[in-house]
């Protein structure tokens, strides 16, 4: 599946020859990734081409005159499209001319030498381990260092990730982001320390029954048993007060395996839960929180007359949803590095037979996207496990070509608000869910 990338803006620099460049600022997933020169994007696409041939997607063409203000804002979305595009196959993202690249522009671009350094990873029970790392390390490398220092089995890696967290006052905290493979996380915690942001470890996906695949490696149990447990007390599982006796007198004992067991039949158990927000159902600006996994969107609406209504989504009846951002970024010099302030998510959803939009207003809208993404993913993992005839293609990391997503321009200020479109129109014959795109 191709990822959230977006150049939402650009600017004009001083050349050391007297001349001009354009320096991008490319985004993933809400947050300033790097920024970047057309020519060492071009120099990037050279050396992949050498190595992949044609299989890459378009890249923009060079102009040998000066570009008007059309131009510029058509190679500007034409990069952002190859962005997305050049993440699909995903013997591409593991390649080292894939990596090496993205790995130099995150280090420049915040100033950062490759160097030794202790990188403090945070466990669901509050804890941290220190694990010493370069600061070049890619997400993927820094994980397989805390896996082999707490014990996980290497073949369990997949099931588990690095994240963005943001902790706030009175011990909340809320979750960001995922850091993709080729993230640095060094790197994307110094761009971000100004929010006071950690880099947790937590497990990624978002079906309960994939616990048992878990079950035979001791580091695994007990990193799942302590974000249950967590879970639980920031009242993102909400266990009944019987459950909850249960549950204590089970912690009393440690016995996480019952404990783990019992938690699968807790509401929203396995859940990611977002911060509170703002819907348009069944009102516009009614407050919501959302909880999403289990192959649904769970969203406890506040009405205007303070009465709560919960109301749930199944993912199979959603056709598809795109992320925009609504806002305008005043000083790429300054502080501001995320786009998260002004985040909708827009979901397209079957009701009593007909389509109707539902929009939600959450600055962790792209964290809502992964997650959806993720559901669908591990769906149809599981369909293409029971029925093999079918030959249903499984989404790899970064791969799937019944996913795609598209981006459209909104305006043409100098702050193009972009719209990142994830449709599944296309795997309709997997998930039932519509009978053609009708976008």
């Amino acid at each position: 599946m191709k990822m959230h990338f977006c150049i939402p803006v650009s600017q004009q620099r001083p050349d050391a020859l007297g001349g001009r460049y354009t320096l991008y600022s490319v985004y993933l997933d809400g947050f300033l990734f790097c920024r970047v020169r057309y020519s060492q994007l071009h120099r990037w696409n050279e050396q992949l081409r050498r190595v992949f041939g044609d299989c890459l997607p378009p890249f923009p063409p060079k102009y040998y005159l000066a570009m008007t203000t059309s131009m510029a804002n058509e190679r500007r979305d034409q990069l952002e499209r190859y962005l997305q595009n050049v993440t699909v196959d995903p013997n591409m993202l593991r390649s080292d001319v894939f990596v090496d690249f993205l790995k130099l522009v995150q280090l420049d671009t915040f100033s950062i030498s490759t160097k030794k350094a202790s990188l403090d990873i945070f466990l669901p029970n509050g804890r941290s381990i220190p694990v010493e790392i370069l600061t070049s390390d890619t997400a993927e490398r820094v994980l397989e260092v805390v896996s082999q220092k707490i014990g996980l089995c290497r073949e369990l890696l997949g099931y588990f990730g690095l994240f963005l967290i943001r902790f706030c006052k009175e011990g909340k905290l809320s979750v960001m982001k995922k850091l993709a493979d080729f993230e640095l996380p060094y790197v994307s915690l110094r761009s971000s320390e100004v929010e006071n942001y950690k880099v947790g470890l937590r497990k990624w996906y978002l079906d309960p029954s994939l616990d048992s695949m878990l079950m035979d490696c001791r580091a695994a149990v007990s990193l799942i048993y302590m974000q249950a447990i967590q879970d639980i007390q920031k009242e993102w599982a909400r266990p009944t007060q019987a459950q909850r006796q249960k549950l204590e007198a089970l912690q009393r004992e440690d016995n996480q395996t019952k404990f783990l067991e019992l938690s699968r039949e807790v509401r929203h158990y396995g859940y990611v839960q977002l911060d509170p927000c703002t819907c348009d159902y069944p009102e516009p600006g009614c407050g919501a929180v959302l909880s999403v996994g289990n192959n649904e969107i769970s969203c406890c609406v506040t009405l205007p007359d303070n009465q709560t209504q919960d109301i749930i989504f199944q993912m199979n009846r959603v056709k598809c949803w795109q992320v925009t951002f609504l806002g305008t970024l005043l000083d790429m010099n300054g502080p501001q590095q995320t786009l998260n302030q002004n985040l909708e998510l827009r979901f397209l959803y079957s009701e009593e037979s007909r389509w109707q939009w539902f929009v939600i207003y959450s600055r962790q809208a792209f964290l809502l996207s992964s997650c959806l993404k993720k559901m669908i993913s591990e769906k149809m993992v599981k369909l293409a496990a029971e029925n093999p005839e079918m030959q249903i293609e499984v989404p790899e990391q970064g791969r799937s070509k019944k996913y795609h997503i598209q981006q459209s321009q909104k305006d043409s200020s100098s702050f193009l608000p972009r719209t990142s479109k994830i449709t599944t129109a296309e795997a309709d014959c997997v998930l039932g869910t519509v009978e053609e795109e009708g976008l």
